[in-house]
């Protein structure tokens, strides 16, 4: 994890904020600072990769997390593994349709995948749902939190996508100043 002091969880958290508190409306600390945390999380290839299968292959497709996730019909052998799976796709659906939306249907054109028939926003909302009826003992006080990432989920998407065109606005030369280009 990277400590909420790094200069780039400070970005995540000042442009998430901004953008989640003037575009779409909320100002919910707790949401701003977690989906500051995932984006920062996700700087690292390794945590979008994290949920692996049986055998040991990284899950990148939505689809074969779904499957991953069933406790009753499918592979996962616990309840603490389907809330394990579920957080992971609510993150990974909410980063990629935020974040690179167009990767969505580049993947779905290019090969065959479980995920064809996946809808990502309703898999992540409801992934994200089902997180927060996780209620009792040690996931008690992170309930709400994922409650209320399931109801915005969508409001959530776009503001990322505010993020993002930020981000790449801060990149070109053009809105550089003159002395970041000699450099």
């Amino acid at each position: 994890m990277i400590p909420e002091e790094h200069p780039l969880q400070q970005l995540f958290i000042e442009l998430v904020g901004r953008h989640y508190a003037q575009e779409i409306g909320i100002r919910d600390p707790q949401v701003v600072n977690y989906v500051a945390q995932l984006l920062a999380e996700f700087c690292d290839w390794d945590q979008l990769l994290k949920i692996r299968n049986g055998a040991g292959k990284p899950l990148q497709d939505v689809g074969e997390m779904l499957v991953e996730s069933d406790p009753v019909y499918g592979p996962a052998p616990s309840f603490d593994r389907e809330r394990q799976v579920r957080k992971h796709i609510g993150d990974y659906t909410l980063f990629f349709a935020g974040m690179f939306p167009e990767s969505i249907n580049h993947y779905r054109l290019r090969r065959q995948r479980v995920e064809n028939f996946v809808d990502w926003v309703k898999a992540g909302k409801e992934s994200y749902y089902i997180v927060s009826k996780f209620e009792n003992f040690e996931y008690a006080k992170v309930a709400p939190l994922f409650s209320k990432l399931s109801e915005s989920f969508e409001q959530c998407v776009y503001g990322l996508n505010l993020v993002k065109n930020e981000l790449e606005v801060m990149q070109h030369p053009i809105t550089r100043g003159p002395k970041e280009l000699l450099m």
